[in-house]
């Protein structure tokens, strides 16, 4: 399931994704993201994983062909989770877009958030 959230900028779309997703989640958040680029040019995705279990195969090829049309259009990606395999979720969607894509742990929501939020957030680990 794609829970649509929200967020403090129009600029920003935040998802939290749970259970394991289908072509109807995408169906629900494709438009959200298809109408913060008509109306911002670039945008930001927060996107938290919450007892995720992965994609089916319809909604894989969805986030990827996603992903293709619209790989220059996001500026940033932060991704939340708890899981190892999560992070590298974040690693391989940082392959194939010139955004910058950041994982953060779920204790680092709100460290999240304001990286999204705030050009100038210093990274420190």
């Amino acid at each position: 399931m794609i829970e649509l959230l929200d967020t403090r900028s129009p600029k920003i779309v935040g998802v939290r994704c749970s259970g394991k997703l289908n072509d109807e989640d995408y169906k629900v958040m494709e438009p959200k993201l298809e109408e913060a680029i008509k109306s911002e040019g670039t945008i930001r995705l927060f996107a938290e994983f919450n007892d995720f279990h992965g994609w089916d195969l319809h909604a894989a090829w969805d986030e990827f062909r996603i992903g293709m049309k619209h790989s220059n259009e996001f500026e940033k990606i932060a991704m939340v989770g708890d899981k190892k395999w999560e992070r590298w979720v974040a690693t391989i969607t940082s392959m194939f877009t010139p955004a910058k894509v950041r994982y953060f742990d779920k204790s680092e929501m709100e460290k999240a958030w304001y990286w999204l939020e705030d050009d100038s957030f210093l990274t420190f680990h």
